[in-house]
């Protein structure tokens, strides 16, 4: 090789994707670029500083659900205005975006499955239907799958991701946290184990009842875990918050939760968590 010659870097070119999208986002948690093939290889999670990216319906069960063996139960109950309700929007068209945007009825998905080859029950919250808000449906197929685990005596898991009560049902949705209490009353007087996952975020309603009635309460790490948001809270006493409030490190030291688990050791956390619970 002669003097003045160089030998140019190969560099490996990402393909831009639609709209312009170049497959770069920052980091929530410590605002470094991180690209999507990384996260999609780490289960969305932050290759540098381990910050939980919100997942999807599809992504969180294909996580704790044995391959192939996830049977969803209750999808053919849908939603209905039965308030005529209107704020900017009429409820019927909210839904009707929300349906077409996720391709699902409701903001849960419910049914059976096998975790490491243990039968369970298995209730997952989709935030990206609505905030994951708790209506009548979300109550429903939830109680309905109660009964269905203190039936067949299997272990339950529910995994929130939440904004609260749905405001479009008012009361209706309100109900709804008395209702899955009840049935959750139940399945604690058969001495069948039920599991609550935590995720970011779960608030409102979700936290006021079924959320927060584990036998074990296990969140993922920074999960925003609370029944009004900081702002609300900070808005309503009139003084800013300790530093974390509401995250799960925060509640684990006070003692509302029992453990916080990696999403990648939360499989295996589970089954071991359920292995000695049954």
């Amino acid at each position: 090789m002669g003097l003045g010659t160089r030998v140019k870097p190969k560099i490996k070119i990402l393909p831009t994707r639609k709209g312009g999208f170049d497959g770069w986002t920052k980091c929530s948690g410590c605002s470094e670029t991180v690209h999507v093939q990384d996260l999609e290889k780490n289960i969305q999670c932050c290759p540098k500083c381990g910050y939980h990216f919100r997942l999807s319906l599809k992504q969180r069960i294909d996580l704790l659900a044995d391959a192939g063996t996830f049977v969803e139960s209750f999808s053919d109950i849908h939603p209905i205005d039965s308030l005529d309700f209107v704020d900017t929007e009429s409820y019927k068209v909210r839904l009707t975006q929300a349906i077409a945007k996720t391709g699902r009825k409701d903001a849960i998905s419910v049914g059976q499955c096998q975790l490491h080859g243990l039968d369970i029950a298995l209730a997952v919250l989709d935030f990206s239907f609505m905030g994951g808000s708790m209506g009548s449906v979300v109550g429903e197929r939830l109680t309905l799958l109660i009964e269905m685990a203190l039936e067949k005596k299997l272990p339950l898991i529910i995994v929130s991701a939440s904004g609260g009560a749905r405001m479009q049902e008012s009361v209706l949705s309100l109900m709804q946290m008395a209702k899955t209490s009840a049935a959750l009353g139940r399945l604690s007087s058969a001495k069948i184990p039920f599991i609550s996952v935590l995720t970011n975020p779960t608030t409102g309603g979700v936290t006021a009842s079924f959320a927060t009635l584990g036998d074990l309460i296990v969140a993922e790490p920074g999960a925003l875990i609370a029944f009004a948001g900081p702002r609300v809270v900070e808005q309503t006493i009139g003084q800013k918050l300790p530093p974390n409030a509401q995250k799960s490190e925060f509640l684990l030291e006070k003692g509302m939760i029992d453990c916080i688990v990696k999403r990648s050791e939360l499989k295996q956390r589970l089954f071991s968590l359920l292995s000695f619970l049954t």
